[in-house]
């Protein structure tokens, strides 16, 4: 294994390239901070396309395991309702950015709910880890009403962690850089 990675490190070429990603990431994280009602328009639009490609996926699952899956039918509703959601929501993008915490609070609230019954349905089966899901299906439920309650908090939370994680993410590439410079000048 060891030579494995210091093959690896050895042929490391343009070790610049995570700095550039690095400096980036974090500029658009700060960016992110200084801009938020930008930031949440944008991040609307992209949940409204999420929901879109999920809905499209959920509804392709449900109908190929028609036959095989108990319960398909909650997979094929999940599926049309979030299909529903986001062709709704890009055609109305003003609306999207009033309602999306409402949006995520009841999406997680729905697929929060579809996971508990899921949890029994494993518990009737016999199977034994059935209540670490029935416990994250349960905190989702409760976190669903939390978003619910306070939808501004959402909306602050949602830019907030978009603009951590791009922060994040740069932090730890510009760190690496050293460590790729290394690798690549050899020294």
């Amino acid at each position: 294994m060891a030579n494995l990675l210091n093959t690896l490190i050895n042929s490391i070429k343009h070790w610049y390239v995570p700095l550039i990603l690095g400096i980036l990431f974090l500029v658009f994280g700060i960016y992110i901070f200084t801009v938020p009602l930008e930031t949440y328009v944008t991040l609307s639009i992209l949940f409204s396309i999420s929901f879109i490609t999920s809905g499209l996926f959920e509804i392709f699952f449900s109908i190929q395991n028609s036959k095989t899956l108990s319960g398909w039918g909650w997979y094929l509703v999940g599926g049309l309702f979030s299909l529903t959601m986001g062709v709704y929501l890009v055609i109305y993008p003003g609306i999207s950015i009033v309602i999306l915490p409402f949006i995520v609070g009841f999406t997680v609230m729905f697929r929060s709910f579809q996971l508990l019954g899921i949890a029994f349905d494993m518990k009737s089966l016999g199977i034994l880890r059935w209540g670490n899901l029935a416990i994250a299906s349960v905190l989702g439920i409760v976190f669903s009403f939390i978003l619910l309650a306070n939808p501004i908090f959402s909306g602050i939370s949602i830019v907030t962690a978009t603009a951590l994680a791009f922060i994040f993410i740069g932090t730890a590439l510009t760190i690496g850089e050293d460590h790729w410079k290394k690798a690549w000048i050899g020294y």
